[in-house]
């Protein structure tokens, strides 16, 4: 009895210890025996996520800019431009337009500048002619009229510059200051006339150029004895824009003649005592364009720029603080500022493209034959 006994005791024991461990693996789960049960899944390959790449910084481009265009100008668009484009590297090399030309002409076979930024028409006319420039329709060519751009894309005009009578508004009463071209010649503005050097300014090259051909382009000779008298008139020729500024400003001389929109900026951005006079006959109402360089070294950066410096907004911010007169013909009148509203642009009747034909032999002619010799 007892061994029946012993021997039920000992059955109902394992029968227990069984029960336990199935309950026990049931709650394990696959957990392994020597695991902790708070580790996490093991992750196979296939369920990691994939690495994030970080951007690549955009490629660095350099670009190489040989403009006429005044310091403030310069200082004005370009941090914009470095803004909008933080990949382009931006070297700015200032000169005179015909310094320009001179260079870019010496260059040609092995290119150093990407873009010329402030020529004149008649210098980019004869850059183009010579294949210095690269062919190149930007976005908004239709917006130019044909006179204020090359047909074959070579160069397109940024802005209208009419060459005017400057004067030191501080030393001489407007009543006082020639109101026409011939009005400089009276005896009574003799060593009053201070001119920037003309043969490197495209400016004074275009303006001497307009005075040779009203008086008959044809026969330069009239042209000739007319900047002999205004040499005569004039006390010195100014070496640079900043030189000719500094003269005036001292009242070294009272007069000059240069174009409207330096003349606006030296007046109410640097307080200067200037004004001007908008001669009564009209006066070389200059385009004033840019253009690639022909084999530029840096094409695509100079197209942005290209793009860049004739958004309709710029030119309408440009002629409200810096006295832009912009070319193209898609922007609301309304949108533009005040001082150009109250200003007739009379042009004076000139072929450009006989300008830019003569313009080198007539200026040649100037500093071997006239300069400082008008009043001998």
């Amino acid at each position: 009895m007892r061994t029946s006994k012993g021997k039920m005791s000992r059955m109902l024991v394992g029968t227990l210890v069984s029960i336990m461990m199935v309950v026990i693996t049931a709650c394990g789960g696959s957990t392994p025996s020597s695991g902790n049960a708070s580790q996490a899944p093991t992750v196979k390959p296939s369920d990691k996520p994939a690495a994030t790449e970080a951007p690549k910084p955009a490629e660095k481009q350099k670009l190489v800019i040989y403009t006429a265009r005044d310091k403030s100008v310069v200082d004005e668009i370009i941090p914009k431009f470095n803004a909008k484009h933080p990949e382009v590297e931006v070297e700015v090399l200032t000169m005179g337009a015909q310094q320009i030309l001179e260079r870019v002409r010496g260059e040609k076979a092995n290119p150093q500048a990407d873009f010329w930024w402030g020529g004149t028409q008649s210098g980019l006319m004869t850059a183009a002619n010579e294949d210095l420039l690269e062919s190149f329709k930007p976005s908004f060519a239709d917006s130019i009229p044909a006179l204020y751009k090359d047909a074959k894309d070579r160069w397109y005009g940024e802005m209208l510059l009419p060459e005017v009578i400057m004067y030191n508004s501080k030393a001489l009463k407007q009543e006082d200051a020639p109101k026409d071209w011939d009005a400089l010649l009276d005896p009574k503005y003799k060593g009053k006339i201070i001119i920037r050097g003309v043969l490197a300014s495209g400016t004074m090259r275009t303006i001497y150029s307009a005075m040779i051909f009203k008086e008959g382009a044809a026969d330069p000779k009239k042209g000739y004895d007319w900047l002999k008298k205004l040499d005569a008139n004039t006390k010195e020729y100014a070496q640079d824009p900043t030189n000719l500024y500094l003269k005036l400003a001292r009242e070294e001389g009272t007069l000059s003649l240069w174009n409207l929109q330096d003349i606006m900026i030296q007046k109410h951005l640097k307080n200067q005592p200037f004004d001007f006079i908008y001669p009564a006959s009209g006066a070389p109402i200059l385009v004033d364009g840019v253009g690639m360089v022909k084999n530029a070294k840096n094409k695509e950066a100079a197209k942005k720029f290209y793009e860049f410096l004739f958004d309709s907004k710029l030119r309408v911010e440009l002629a409200d603080k810096l006295f832009q007169i912009p070319t193209r013909t898609d922007i609301s009148k309304d949108s533009l500022p005040a001082w150009l509203k109250g200003i007739e642009l009379k042009p004076m009747n000139i072929d450009w493209t006989v300008m830019a034909e003569k313009e080198k032999d007539w200026m040649q002619y100037w500093d071997e034959s006239i300069k400082g010799k008008g009043a001998k």
